[in-house]
């Protein structure tokens, strides 16, 4: 287990939730206010490693944290899958008739989208879903709810006026523990890598082609902008193996001489589809 785990948010964050679900709860912890202070944390040694949100299965890609991983000499240590249940927290006392706005975290109004509708609540934007329970338990503001964690609620003092309100049953949060070390390979492994294709055609179609030709499964494929370079896209991909498998390094001599730039993020433990449910 490591000494001290750093994540995005304040106690009561579903990332703490995370940390303690993939280690145990006499994990050490340590807050930080945003994903740039998670990286310096890292960089710096302040901590072991470090847990980063990437994406969410209703929501989409976590902003900002594949830019950060792409200028970043960290290496992927392990996948974690949580299953995310969001709760309606309010003022002790108040009920649901008593509010008329909700803060939270972009990503979890969106994730909690018709339930808002369809309460005619107004949805406002704030850093983190535990720090809007903290603020809403500290200034007490009259007329507003917050949309965190059931463990924010509990840290806070504040009241659950409904528990699992996410719209989507399978509502899954995915995350990278972040490290300097080379982990252990598991029993299910996964490789992520970024590369970017040559400007002609079938660059990416003949990219793509070395996985299918050897039968290596893409778990995701997602394009972005390539910051330096506007209007070419950098692609990151996942996929099934580790790359010391012999099949993988064949895939990986092959795309270093097709693509124009490639970068690995690491082979590490992942979470198989069928262990989450899905």
């Amino acid at each position: 287990m490591p000494d001290i785990v750093a994540f995005q948010g304040i106690q009561g964050a579903n990332s703490e939730i995370a940390i303690r679900q993939h280690f145990d709860d006499a994990v050490e912890i340590y807050p930080c206010s945003d994903l740039n202070e998670l990286f310096d944390t890292l960089n710096t040694n302040k901590v072991t490693c470090g847990l980063l949100p990437v994406e969410n299965s209703v929501a989409g890609a976590v902003s900002g944290a594949y830019e950060l991983l792409m200028d970043s000499d960290l290496r992927i240590q392990a996948e974690i899958i949580l299953h995310v249940h969001h709760a309606l927290l309010v003022l002790p006392g108040m009920t649901i008739k008593d509010i008329q706005c909700v803060r939270s975290h972009p990503q979890a109004l969106a994730q909690c989208e018709r339930y808002l509708r369809r309460h005619h609540l107004k949805p406002i934007s704030w850093y983190d879903t535990a720090g809007a329970a903290r603020d809403l338990a500290r200034d007490k503001e009259p007329g507003m709810g917050v949309i965190a964690s059931t463990l924010a609620a509990q840290l806070y003092g504040l009241d659950i006026v409904a528990s699992e309100i996410e719209d989507a049953p399978f509502n899954l949060t995915r995350f990278f523990v972040l490290g300097h070390d080379t982990p252990l390979r598991g029993e299910y492994n996964k490789t992520s890598l970024i590369f970017a294709v040559r400007n002609r055609p079938a660059a990416l179609y003949e990219c793509l082609g070395e996985f299918a030709s050897r039968g290596i499964n893409l778990t995701k494929i997602e394009s972005r902008p390539r910051r330096n370079r506007p209007w070419e896209p950098i692609f990151y991909v996942d996929f099934e193996g580790h790359w010391e498998d012999p099949i993988c390094q064949e895939l990986l001599i092959q795309l270093v001489q097709k693509a124009s730039f490639l970068k690995m993020l690491g082979s590490y433990p992942a979470v198989k589809n069928d262990s989450v449910g899905i």
